[in-house]
């Protein structure tokens, strides 16, 4: 059983850059596919980037390509999503969420493993 814990959120101004982590317990986050999503107050869950556990292709949704770079430490057994020139747009909880297949086209998967979230804030 795959339990995830996402850290590294919190408030920056704009501009800014934050690096979330996605650390996994229970078993190898090597053999998912991991995502990131995120939900902003009164807004539809939002895929931000995913990367394959087979190759470690990645994807950005439009908003976020250019800014924010996935990536993987299979020996730390943790996915990390660096956010860089940050803008209040980007204010949500972020989640990651790791399964066989996790496509940021549909963010409502049901994906068999989800973390609680980290608070992601930019403001001046």
């Amino acid at each position: 059983q795959l339990q995830l814990v996402e850290s590294g959120g919190g408030l920056v101004q704009p501009g800014e850059s934050l690096r979330l982590s996605c650390v996994a317990s229970g078993d190898d986050l090597k053999y998912y596919d991991v995502g990131w999503f995120r939900q902003a107050p009164g807004k539809e869950r939002e895929g931000v980037s995913s990367i394959t556990s087979t190759d470690g292709s990645s994807k950005y949704a439009d908003s976020v390509k250019g800014r924010f770079t996935i990536s993987r430490d299979d020996a730390k057994n943790t996915v990390y999503l660096q956010m860089n020139n940050l803008t209040p747009e980007d204010t949500a909880v972020y989640y990651c969420a790791a399964d066989g297949v996790v496509m940021i086209e549909v963010p409502d998967g049901q994906y068999e493993y989800v973390g609680r979230g980290t608070q992601v804030t930019v403001s001046s």
